[in-house]
């Protein structure tokens, strides 16, 4: 098994939306409470984390990328489950998916945490939302926040903050 990088993650302050795809719903609810979870043991405010649902994996980015023009909030995190099938329909969607989620956290200048899991059979998705492999919403969110507040280190523009 492969160790996760310690990350330190400060969300005192921080608005978050998740947005959660309603496919496999008993994974991506998992999901939504680690995403949860992990901002609340952050330091975030119950009160300034929103849960957005969008009918599948397809509609998450832009449903993001909705959520972040509002400029309500600091972060992001996508959250879904695509199962391999009988087709390359689940690798178009989960690159798909992925690559709009980047490209909207590059857009938007705001993190955005990949919590869509792309997985052969349903054993894994489980093991992926909480069961042995942890919790890839709880990982998303941690790293969303850790990156805001480097970005936020970096100052204005992208130049170094002064200490």
């Amino acid at each position: 098994m492969k160790s996760t990088p310690e990350i330190h993650a400060d969300a005192r302050g921080l608005r978050a939306v998740v947005v959660a795809s309603a496919y496999h719903a008993e994974v991506t609810s998992a999901l939504v409470r680690g995403a949860r979870d992990a901002f609340l043991a952050a330091g975030g405010a119950e009160g300034s984390l929103e849960v957005v649902h969008a009918p599948g994996a397809f509609e998450v980015p832009m449903l993001v990328d909705r959520a972040l023009a509002t400029g309500a909030f600091d972060v992001a995190v996508g959250v879904g489950c695509i199962v391999r099938g009988e087709t390359v329909h689940d690798r178009h969607l989960g690159q798909a998916v992925t690559q709009e989620l980047l490209s909207i956290a590059v857009r938007r200048g705001r993190p955005v945490g990949l919590a869509v899991l792309t997985v052969e059979d349903i054993a894994q998705a489980h093991a992926r939302a909480g069961g042995a492999l942890g919790n890839k919403g709880a990982e998303a969110m941690a790293a969303a926040i850790a990156t805001c507040n480097a970005s936020a280190a970096m100052g204005p523009h992208g130049q170094e903050a002064s200490r």
